[in-house]
């Protein structure tokens, strides 16, 4: 009843709220009053043609029939994350110059980790007290939302993802809303780098128990299980015999993908679809509550749906897990749109859908199939090239820190021992080579001093920060990937995990398929150009000329 009577509610605001904009429909104004741009967070290329005879005809069909589709999009740089990949999406440059080389590095003068976003300086807006300690700091360029901002102050730019990163660095520095989950009280917060209060309308939001009534819904497979036939169901019928797959198959049988927890955890919201409900619920919320693209200035409504990469990496890319998060996702974006088209318009809505990264099928999986790949453990990596070092130079703590396929060195000590810091780097990339699964290894001296054209070494470059980055960084195999908790994860140059859908829909877009390459660093200045605005200050991509004609 309580949800019941919220929906009421909501479509009566929605109703109230859309009474004069469904007023001249059939021309679309001079700029778009709204631009959506929406993430799906850790979204493969192939998901959409593997998936595509289950999706209703009124979402991601519905974006690819009659918007302009860039089907040769990807990403051009080496540690495709997901922080690089929202932070290069809202700024058109590479994280060599907008600063988010990684979802974490080391930082050589505090010694610690540093994540992308955290700010233990800034203080939480309506919530738990660690959730809100997040900022835009660490990012050195403009987005196209400040820009949005620079150009005309009476412009809104709202961010929300369940995550605090992807929300802060889709959205930018000046932001007149920044939202994101706080697993601890469940409820959406804020900090005060952006905000000193939540908005009534986000209050009211909250005090709906929303993520309450979500967390403790069991996720039930959408349809039988014998239909997910793009799922690799044939591997958990040839190992009944681990008890742990024959439990997940029994669960399975009984229509149950997971089960709630016994009290509420709001965590679980990260690993389920319900916690891309519930962040589709507040995008909804935001434009009425905002009153977004309600007038002549241009507003920005950024979403990103982080669920489905904590699910992607704990059941991998083939699992029925995901198969069932993206029909899900699918039926949320019909409503989405839907809504969108009844309030604002899609004449008046410019909606474009991308993904922050893609991701690599289990080893396990490629094994089946006799193709090459595996897990190369950094933990072990480390020890043994310690060992090689302290046998090299002798004992010392060599190594300061491993991130993400960068390591770094011990600066000061090798200064003091009088060692030549370019042959410590060039000694410890020519080991590096020397594990399985190691295709490339190079140095932080080579990066800052070559000037590459093409091949690998242009995405190295691209993904390199003289102040952030490692002293030598390493690429895999194809079909590699690092052991770090889940059974599988992106960060590579290869296909897998750099081609992501790239999809304009609503406002002035025709309806065409685009096939010459697209990188993902020109979506922001795509953007700027289509506004008439200037690109975000350290913008390098080139605008999309299909969008353009």
């Amino acid at each position: 009843m309580r949800l019941l009577f919220f929906i009421s509610a909501f479509l009566v605001l929605g109703l109230s709220y859309t009474s004069s904009a469904q007023l001249n429909r059939s021309i679309p104004s001079e700029k778009p009053k709204l631009i959506v741009q929406v993430v799906v967070s850790q979204m493969r290329f192939d998901y959409l043609n593997r998936y595509w005879e289950k999706f209703s005809d009124n979402g991601f069909k519905l974006l690819i029939n009659e918007g302009t589709y860039c089907r040769n999009a990807r990403y051009n740089y080496l540690l495709t994350q997901a922080y690089p990949g929202v932070a290069t999406l809202a700024t058109g440059a590479n994280p060599s110059v907008h600063g988010i080389i990684s979802d974490k590095w080391y930082n050589r003068n505090t010694g610690n980790e540093v994540e992308a976003t955290a700010d233990e300086k800034v203080n939480t807006v309506g919530g738990s007290f660690f959730s809100g300690k997040y900022s835009a700091k660490n990012l050195v360029t403009s987005t196209f939302g400040d820009e949005l901002k620079l150009n005309n102050a009476n412009s809104k730019v709202i961010s929300i993802a369940l995550d605090a990163g992807s929300a802060i660095l889709l959205g930018g520095h000046s932001a007149n809303g920044i939202y994101w989950f706080d697993t601890e009280k469940g409820g959406w917060v804020s900090s005060s780098y952006f905000t000193e209060a939540l908005p009534a309308w986000l209050d009211t939001f909250n005090s709906k128990g929303l993520a309450k009534l979500y967390t403790e819904r069991e996720w039930k497979a959408l349809q039988p299980i014998q239909n997910y036939e793009e799922a690799d169901t044939t591997m958990i019928k040839s190992v009944e015999k681990k008890k742990s797959i024959a439990e997940k198959l029994k669960g399975m049988v009984d229509g149950i993908i997971g089960k709630p927890q016994p009290k509420t955890d709001y965590k679980a919201l990260l690993e389920n679809p319900y916690g891309n409900l519930l962040t589709k619920d507040l995008a909804i919320a935001a434009i009425v509550g905002e009153n977004l693209g309600a007038d002549e200035y241009p507003d920005l409504l950024c979403v990103t749906f982080s669920a489905n990469r904590f699910i992607g990496g704990k059941f991998g890319p083939q699992s029925i897990e995901v198969e069932d998060t993206y029909l899900r996702l699918d039926k949320e974006l019909e409503h989405f749109l839907t809504f969108i088209n009844t309030t604002v318009g899609k004449e008046n809505c410019l909606f474009v859908l991308t993904s922050d990264q893609g991701i690599a099928s289990t080893p396990d999986y490629l094994e089946k199939s006799k193709i090459p790949g595996g897990y190369f453990d950094p933990k072990k990596a480390m020890v043994l090239l310690g060992s090689y070092l302290n046998a090299l130079y002798g004992q010392g703590s060599w190594i300061t820190g491993y991130h993400d396929k960068q390591i770094y060195l011990n600066r000061k000590l090798i200064e003091d021992s009088n060692l030549n810091l370019t042959e410590f780097q060039q000694k410890v990339a020519d080991f590096m080579l020397e594990f399985s699964g190691v295709a490339n290894s190079t140095t932080g001296h080579n990066l800052q001093n070559g000037n590459f054209a093409n091949g690998i070494m242009v995405k190295f470059q691209n993904s390199y920060n003289q102040r952030r980055s490692g002293d030598v960084i390493i690429n895999l195999e194809p079909g590699w990937v690092e052991r770090n908790g889940n059974i599988t994860s992106a960060n590579s140059p290869y296909d897998y995990d750099s081609h992501v859908p790239l999809i304009f829909y609503g406002w002035k877009t025709k309806r065409k398929s685009v096939l010459t390459p697209v990188y993902l660093n020109d979506v922001a200045p795509t953007l700027s150009m289509l506004l008439g605005i200037t690109w975000p200050n350290g913008a390098s991509g080139t605008p999309i000329r299909e969008m353009l004609e």
